[in-house]
């Protein structure tokens, strides 16, 4: 990229930023005196606190990065997942919270094995662990090309300096520091992320008015395609993974409902919730906003040749904005990134020491946990940067599309799990069971002859099947792996004994005990 290189000022505002990051690992030190401490807070952390973490945590460099590069080359499509979320959740998140801090410590998949026994969990379990390594390696990955093209230094080493301050956070503050290094990244980012659109729509001939009418005649505006066609990526595609992946995210994933954990409060969990929800989708529609704003400003302006979608926004910053705001804008980008990173390596700690280093080593004291949740969180960073070297290794042309198509391979089924535990009292451990061997055939299937892979200066499909081959897009093998476990898991049930449930474990028996709760308050009164 041909681009001034950063002044010395710019450089002191990111290595300002990176201190201060270390300030809240620093800060925090002192507080984390056990597991409860270190992964949960022991409900120091207000509700609004945790609000803006939970933004910060759905926010990294992919939204950076990704979605202005999208709004760039095409409409929004890849925003209908995102506004699907509150629509989802919002009739939903008042009992999935409470459901949570009422019946695990701090696993998730705690949840699962009470439910429907230890392979349900561990299915999970791994599922998760193995979605978050993809993920960190890909957030790093883009964050290190980014970086390097703006400013020249080595993609290796922005990697592992990032890595390492990532890890150093974790270990010394804990959950604590992450939520607080949140909001201090959530008020950079809204800052950034404004301060870049109104630069771009003020350097545009015509200002909105024209951003608006020449995005809409080259089809940068819109959710669409609209037709029903499983085939390709369409806006009902799009809303129908969205709805099963706020339902993942929000109500089975490690890194969101450990801030549940958190809050003091079953309400001041909850607001935190919906503050988080609705904070999230305003975010991801303003940068994607960026990339359709810049697509007009570039046909105004000559743009030059080899940049491309994931290009253009970094040319963008360090082309057009001022000494000091590039600074800002590029220690707002790595600081999401950070604070994206860290959320995500707590929360496989956390699953490390419940799920398995206690299952191996029970009844130990809590100090040997901590000690091991400390070993967990530097060896799953050292993980993540050596994934991230992959990643550079490989290179990469969309990274949006990457993230989603890992949600839908890696989800396999779990929403499924949990929408059957939460909603049917009838569904049994034996028919899970068997319902997750069936999904797993299905997402091999599907993966493997609907991927192709450069073979011998050709392509080729893993396993070609002809006319059984899944044509479908690969978001909706996730949708289907969900739909196969929730049908053949109910149906199977049916052959074996009606479970004996804890009420709590689903939402029937919830509500009645609630009920009976407020009933018992009123004769109290």
């Amino acid at each position: 990229m041909n681009k001034p290189m950063l002044s010395v000022f710019d450089y002191g505002i990111i290595v300002a930023v990176l201190l201060v990051t270390l300030y809240f690992g620093l800060r925090y030190a002192k507080n984390q005196k056990s597991t409860e401490a270190y992964f949960s807070a022991k409900g120091r952390v207000p509700s609004w606190a945790i609000g803006m973490s939970l933004l910060a945590t759905l926010i990294s460099s992919v939204t950076f990065l990704g979605y202005p590069a999208e709004g760039y080359a095409h409409n929004w499509i890849l925003l209908v997942q995102g506004l699907m979320v509150p629509i989802v959740l919002m009739g939903t998140v008042w009992f999935i919270v409470p459901l949570y801090r009422k019946v695990i410590g701090l696993s998730t998949y705690e949840y699962f094995e009470k439910r429907f026994g230890n392979f349900a969990r561990y299915y999970s379990s791994i599922a998760f662990v193995l979605r978050q390594f993809s993920g960190m390696g890909t957030v790093l990955y883009l964050l290190a090309v980014a970086l390097s093209s703006m400013t020249e230094i080595n993609t290796y080493w922005i990697i592992i300096v990032v890595g390492l301050i990532i890890v150093t956070v974790n270990l010394l503050g804990g959950i604590e520091a992450v939520i607080w290094l949140d909001v201090f990244q959530g008020f950079m980012l809204f800052a950034s992320g404004i301060l870049c659109l109104l630069v771009i729509i003020f350097s545009v001939q015509g200002g909105l008015p024209e951003v608006w009418r020449v995005a809409s005649e080259n089809g940068r505006t819109g959710f669409g395609p609209y037709d029903l066609d499983f085939t390709r990526l369409t806006f009902v595609v799009m809303a129908i993974n969205g709805m099963f992946y706020a339902i993942q995210k929000y109500g089975t994933d490690q890194t969101v409902i450990q801030r549940y954990l958190t809050a003091r409060t079953d309400k001041s969990a909850i607001r935190a919730s919906l503050m988080g929800i609705l904070l999230t989708v305003p975010v991801w529609s303003l940068f994607m906003f960026i990339g359709t704003a810049l697509f007009v400003y570039y046909t105004q302006q000559p743009l030059p040749d080899g940049i491309g979608p994931n290009s253009v926004f970094p040319y963008f910053i360090m082309s057009q904005l001022p000494v000091g705001v590039v600074g800002f804008i590029l220690a707002a980008m790595v600081s999401a990134a950070i604070c994206s990173l860290s959320a995500d390596l707590n929360a496989l700690a956390a699953v490390g020491i419940e799920d398995y280093y206690k299952k191996l080593r029970p009844n130990r004291v809590d100090n040997e946990y901590l000690k091991a949740s400390r070993t967990m969180v530097a060896v799953a960073g050292l993980l993540a940067m050596g994934i991230g070297f992959i990643y550079v290794e490989l290179g990469s042309e969309s990274i949006l599309g990457i993230i989603f198509t890992l949600y839908a391979i890696f989800s396999g089924g779990i929403v499924g799990v949990f929408l059957l535990g939460v909603f049917s009292a009838r569904a049994n451990q034996q028919g899970v069971n068997i319902a997750i061997v069936v999904c797993i055939i299905f997402t091999a299937y599907a993966f493997l002859t609907s991927t192709e892979i450069e073979f011998a200066g050709g392509s080729r499909i893993l396993l070609d099947l002809g006319d059984f081959n899944f044509t479908h897009n690969k978001l909706m093998l996730g949708v289907y792996s969900h739909v196969v476990v929730i049908v053949v898991g109910y149906a199977a049930s049916l052959f074996y004994p009606k479970p004996s449930l804890d009420p709590n474990l689903y939402y029937r028996g919830w509500r009645a005990n609630r009920q009976l709760e407020k009933e018992g308050g009123k004769q109290h009164d």
